[in-house]
């Protein structure tokens, strides 16, 4: 198992606020989270950044890991908030179906294809070792249901700057999409990021990655997990 960035002990934990477990997406490791985490803490928040092998693992794996981490490391009375960005936030959906000891307070999923992901699903066909185990029952769109009662904030991002995007203007042209339907990150179609369980869906002019260093995502993050709505300005 690899190693997860410690708790944070730039914050105090306080009884009001669950504190926040970060989880980072495909191809990454805890230490890109850092930025959104520092953003967290400085609005009060407590965080940690969990590691996980992206590609070598199953998402079941991920979960596991989760739940030792936790289970180490953390008393089961006392909520948690969780916050994943892409592949991140299937991650947390699937460890909520398995792990029903722990007190869910609010999450949120960042750039998170919860529909499946084309630019995957392309690439699992060309090449897979790129996606690894990570498109089976996850980038594939058969993630775990999302729990019911759970708070959950989605954020998009409509900025489309990145290498996938190469892979999903060649899905436009092919699919003859509708304009609306061709909004995405750079990784993620906008649409794959809506869940109709979801509490609340946001668009922002962010990229893919990008929106790990967004100070509006951190802002509108912070906001859904105090408040389980997203601010509409």
């Amino acid at each position: 198992m690899s190693q997860s960035q410690p708790l944070s002990h730039s914050s105090v934990k306080s009884a009001d606020r669950p504190f926040v477990v970060l989880v980072h997406g495909l191809h990454q490791s805890a230490w890109v989270m850092s930025p959104l985490a520092k953003q967290l803490q400085s609005r009060g928040f407590a965080t940690y950044q969990h590691n996980y092998h992206s590609l070598r693992d199953s998402i079941e794996q991920h979960s596991i890991s989760l739940n030792a981490w936790l289970s180490d490391n953390h008393n089961p009375a006392i909520p948690i908030n969780l916050v994943g960005h892409s592949l991140g936030g299937l991650v947390i959906r699937d460890f909520i179906s398995r792990f029903a000891q722990w007190k869910i307070a609010r999450c949120v999923t960042l750039g998170t294809p919860h529909n499946g992901s084309t630019t995957a699903e392309y690439v699992n066909k060309l090449v897979s070792p790129l996606v690894g185990n990570a498109y089976k029952q996850a980038l594939d769109g058969q993630s775990a249901p999302l729990k019911e009662g759970v708070s959950l904030g989605v954020i998009a991002g409509n900025s489309p700057y990145g290498l996938g995007q190469l892979v999903l203007n060649y899905h436009k042209k092919k699919s003859k999409l509708a304009h609306p339907q061709c909004e995405h990150d750079g990784t993620v179609y906008v649409f794959e990021t809506q869940l109709a369980e979801a509490t609340d869906h946001i668009i922002l002019p962010v990229s893919h990655t990008g929106m790990l260093i967004n100070q509006v995502v951190a802002e509108q993050t912070a906001y859904f997990l105090d408040h389980g709505m997203f601010k509409r300005r």
